[in-house]
């Protein structure tokens, strides 16, 4: 590991840490997988545009986030994989109703602060188990909301160390989806609420945390959901329906909790988490005719 003022493969001097061979299972949910070649936590906005800027065009750029909803396979993920520290966690409230979240603040920080401020309609935010960056890039919902209600701008590093603010009808949102250009960062998020009562917000938060302590596994090694809802349909009733429920391969399971859900029992690969899932999808297409798409992101090499 290397800090301030140092220079390594990339050719690129930073003050923040730059880690050759950087092991990414720990930093991920499911807690497998391989190593970034380069990993970069930058000191703060100006080292992170300094960074991309300097960074030779052809090096491929990725931002992780809380790693939640990500499979990164074995062979590791090639090229800088970025990671936005406490420096990039700060909230600030603009007015009554608000707030500039730091691109890597989690939902729960989000939530609570919104919860604290009396800004109400963030509330489902405690429901998505991530960062600022990740949920704006993922348009992430949950309960019936998503970023695309409460959003206004985005502050964007572009791959090439450009700054850009991107309003809500820029981001071209869909379900789970944006048109966020590849290698960009989110650095900050501008989410507006309405007035609410702090005390009913909080209330909405814990019924929201309880139901999803209620339905999901949330104290397994897992990926969050891992498959989009087809029109018309749930996707765990069809995984239910075409008998995959505590399916296994190796130590990866669908889950008896949520079939939606795979976990890495111990020592699962991400290979057989990944295949586990594939599984699924061709058991789920053979009972029903439907073939899932793949909700978690999957990254890296084989």
């Amino acid at each position: 590991m290397h800090g301030a003022g140092d220079e390594m493969s990339v050719g690129v001097t930073v003050r923040g840490q730059l880690t050759e061979q950087a092991p990414l299972a720990p930093l991920v949910w499911f807690k497998s997988g391989g190593m970034a070649q380069t990993l970069f936590e930058p000191a703060d906005e100006e080292d992170l545009i300094g960074f991309l800027r300097d960074l030779n065009p052809l090096i491929p750029v990725m931002a992780l986030g809380l790693g939640s909803n990500m499979i990164v396979r074995d062979g590791g993920v090639p090229g800088v994989t970025i990671r936005l520290g406490k420096p990039f966690a700060r909230i600030e409230k603009l007015d009554d109703v608000t707030l500039r979240c730091g691109g890597g603040a989690s939902g729960i920080l989000v939530s609570s602060t919104a919860r604290d401020a009396g800004i109400a309609g963030l509330e489902f935010l405690r429901g998505i188990p991530g960062t600022v960056g990740g949920f704006v890039r993922m348009n992430g919902g949950a309960y019936g909301r998503e970023v695309a209600d409460i959003l206004v701008s985005a502050k964007l590093v572009l791959r090439d160390g450009c700054v850009e603010q991107w309003s809500l009808d820029r981001l071209g949102y869909t379900y789970r989806h944006s048109d966020l250009p590849e290698g960009a960062v989110v650095v900050s998020a501008t989410l507006r609420g309405t007035p609410g009562d702090a005390a009913a917000i909080g209330a909405e938060m814990d019924r929201i945390a309880q139901a999803r302590e209620d339905s999901q596994p949330l104290r397994s090694r897992t990926g969050g959901s891992t498959f989009t809802n087809p029109p018309g349909h749930k996707a765990w009733a069809l995984i239910d329906e075409a008998g995959c429920r505590g399916l296994t391969i190796g130590d990866a399971q669908v889950s008896q909790k949520h079939c939606n859900f795979l976990l890495n029992l111990g020592s699962a690969t991400s290979a057989e988490i990944e295949a586990l899932g594939e599984e699924v999808r061709r058991r789920v297409e053979a009972s029903s005719g439907i073939l899932l798409e793949w909700e978690i992101q999957r990254i890296g090499e084989a």
